[in-house]
């Protein structure tokens, strides 16, 4: 196939890298093609192009519908605005992008999801929906399945997939690895083998470079390419993906299980939001007991007042918690319950090296001041157990959980992380050491755990994913059922004497009948 360099771009030393075109002509040779490739290195955006000039195209010239399926609504999204881009640049005809829902399945078990469609004059569209394999019943096109790793059945989805074969269809599937056990990796190993007769491509992060990943790099953001220059950038790509880098940029899939929640799914639900970190030293814990709590009151003063009081008084607050001495971090996670049901996180505490008592004064300085506070989950395993006893007896048992981390509780709680993920219902502070955190959860025998290993952070100090407890746990705290009442004392000095209350009636529910104290709750699981 010729593909069409558009003038407004034709400027460019080459639209499109090697490994991008090597990748956009398999479908034109081959029914079925799988590619395992390095993380960030524009493949998705060449596909995207490559979908256009597939459904821009007439019957005779190999035109036909093409399905784009991803893991996540905004994967889905962001791929069908770069096809409208590429659209434009080729100056093909094609309707406005359409958001529609799709039903999945029949009777009981009917499922809308949300989908996106672009059509072209040729009569052929573009269809992007999310990882449901009846969505592809009964349709007939070409089909590409991004970060196929990641999708929760691939097999299912492939077998719907084969099905558009018969008359003429083909199927791509792109993805990063997630674990050697994991299911692409399988029809990765089974492809090489000889067992099955598809295509396969390799693009790791040295083949990106050799085919000028960085010099474009260079030349978009105006900076002069040298040999030197790209030695370094790679070698900083590498660290920082630290123990992942194997994986992640060069194809390796690791032992042990995949990454259960990948990188570019988290960055996406990440905005510029403070991280505050607070370390000290190893005398610290022998000055008197006055100092330490001087020191404490002046560090949150300066740096958590100013946070804290910009938070909405109109909002719901929660409080996450992983706990760690002078080994492992303490992480705080603020998270606020906004009016769409969409959870933010206004800022996070990451604490090294902090006594006991002076993180209590920490803790309780924080859930002192976060406005309409519900629930704190804390993490009650070894050490940990201490502050959050303390603190429950402090705040009462309806708004403190004791955590113990159990693979049950994982098996309970990280699902439901993810899909708020994948549904991009949290906003998270952006920052490297966060993301990081995350990456290190994997599934050991079906359950996602967080590997009794460590990671580095930039600051050089050991990790094991502690933001990443902290912020579960934020979220798990959301999802018990409470019913919140607030009241404040009449302005009658008599009447406050007599202990008379006004209750706020937009603060419970309905005909919901409150009852002595704050709230009430139960527990879901």
């Amino acid at each position: 196939m010729n593909y069409y360099v558009p003038s407004e771009i034709a400027n460019l030393p080459d639209v499109f890298f090697g490994y991008q075109k090597r990748a956009m002509q398999l479908h034109t040779t081959a029914s079925v093609a799988f590619v395992e490739k390095s993380r960030r290195i524009g493949l998705t955006w060449a596909i995207a192009a490559d979908a256009v000039l597939t459904a821009a195209a007439n019957r005779a010239a190999g035109g036909m519908d093409v399905f784009y399926i991803g893991y996540a609504l905004d994967m889905t999204r962001e791929f069908i605005d770069t096809c409208a881009e590429w659209a434009k640049h080729f100056s093909h005809a094609a309707a406005a992008v359409e958001e529609f829902v799709f039903n999945d399945g029949v009777g009981d078990d009917t499922k809308e999801i949300k989908a996106f469609r672009i059509t072209f004059d040729s009569g052929y569209d573009i269809v992007a929906l999310t990882s449901r394999p009846r969505s592809l019943r009964g349709r007939q096109g070409y089909v590409i399945i991004d970060e196929a790793a990641f999708h929760d059945n691939l097999k299912e989805l492939m077998k719907a997939a084969l099905a558009l074969l018969m008359w003429g269809g083909k199927v791509m599937v792109i993805s990063t690895h997630n674990g050697v056990d994991n299911q692409f990796n399988e029809y990765v190993q089974d492809i090489r083998k000889g067992r099955l007769k598809y295509a396969l491509l390799r693009i790791d992060l040295d083949d990106a470079l050799a085919d000028g990943l960085y010099k474009r790099i260079c030349l978009r953001n105006g900076k002069e390419w040298s040999a030197e220059a790209e030695a370094e950038w790679r070698q900083g790509l590498i660290n920082d993906y630290d123990d992942a880098a194997d994986e992640e940029l060069f194809c390796q899939p690791r032992m042990g299980g995949g990454k259960y929640l990948p990188g570019a799914l988290v960055e996406r639900c990440m905005v510029q939001a403070p991280v505050l970190r607070f370390s000290c030293d190893k005398e610290f814990v022998f000055k008197a007991e006055f100092e330490r709590e001087r020191t404490i009151t002046e560090w949150c003063e300066e740096n958590l007042k100013p946070l804290l009081s910009a938070l909405s008084p109109a909002l719901r607050h929660f409080l996450g918690e992983d706990f760690g001495r002078s080994g492992d971090l303490t992480v705080l996670v603020p998270l606020q319950l906004q009016p769409n049901l969409i959870r933010r996180v206004p800022f996070i505490v990451e604490l090294h090296n902090v006594p006991f008592a002076q993180q209590k004064q920490i803790v309780w300085y924080i859930i002192d001041r976060l406005p309409r506070f519900n629930a704190a989950a804390f993490d009650a395993r070894g050490n940990g157990s201490q502050l959050a006893e303390e603190t429950m007896q402090k705040y009462g048992p309806n708004r403190i959980y004791q955590i113990m981390a159990t693979a049950q509780w994982y098996l309970n709680a990280l699902p439901r992380y993810k899909a708020a993920l994948e549904d991009s219902t949290i906003i998270l502070p952006a920052d490297a050491d966060i993301l990081a955190d995350h990456r290190v959860v994997e599934l050991v025998r079906g359950i996602p755990q967080v590997p009794d290993k460590r990671t580095t952070g930039k600051d050089g100090k050991k990790r094991h994913g502690d933001g990443l407890i902290a912020c579960v746990m934020a979220y798990w705290a959301t999802l018990q059922d409470l019913v919140e009442f607030g009241y404040e004392p009449v302005s009658n000095s008599s009447a406050q004497k007599r202990g008379v209350m006004q209750m706020h009636a937009d603060d419970y529910d309905n005909d919901e009948t409150p009852t002595s104290g704050h709230m009430a709750r139960g527990v879901t699981w």
